[in-house]
């Protein structure tokens, strides 16, 4: 990591903070938090904005953890394809999903190849547009919205947009997977 790990003596912040962290993480700190937690606010507001995006969304787990391995993919964050990547096969999918996903991402403007299914390759092709070009192209959008309802939609498009935003703090402070 490019910035030293957070430690309480380095930077205390408030013991509520820093339990609800661990709370959510089931005990232990990851890398990000240990990058996190050197701002207060930064560290609170993320811990509950991403509980939400990851727990409390109505839509598909797999779909939308599908979408976060793309954006991952794309942007070059590997931790967060470390930490996703085990989180879709959990939510059902498969490693040949997987291995679909990873040959996309290599070639996101070419058609999605393998094994994801109509559904699945709609997704990584949406995400690949919001993270490659921010603007999502109409006919895209209109097969997307012919597919989720209204609040399907919001939900996968914040959740896109919010592991973009953690994309970019993995990358640029460089915070590697836990060994």
């Amino acid at each position: 990591m490019r910035i030293p790990d957070w430690t309480p003596e380095r930077k205390p912040q408030p013991d509520d903070l820093v339990q609800a962290v661990l709370a959510r993480r089931g005990g232990a700190l990851l890398n990000l938090d240990r990058a996190l937690l050197w701002s207060e606010p930064l560290a609170r507001g993320w811990n509950v904005y991403l509980k939400n995006v990851r727990t409390e969304f109505s839509g598909s787990m797999k779909l939308r953890e599908l979408a976060i391995c793309t954006v991952a993919l794309l942007t070059g964050a590997h931790y967060e394809f470390h930490h996703h990547a085990p989180q879709f096969l959990k939510a059902g999918g498969t490693q040949a999903e997987l291995d679909a996903l990873v040959l996309f991402a290599a070639t996101p403007t070419g058609s999605v190849v393998g094994e994801l299914g109509d559904v699945e390759a709609l997704v990584a092709r949406y995400a690949a547009q919001m993270t490659l070009n921010v603007k999502v192209e109409d006919a895209l959008f209109e097969q997307v919205k012919a597919r989720f309802d209204t609040t399907e939609l919001v939900e996968l498009t914040a959740a896109i947009a919010a592991y973009n935003m953690v994309a970019r703090v993995l990358v640029a402070l460089a915070v590697t997977p836990e060994d």
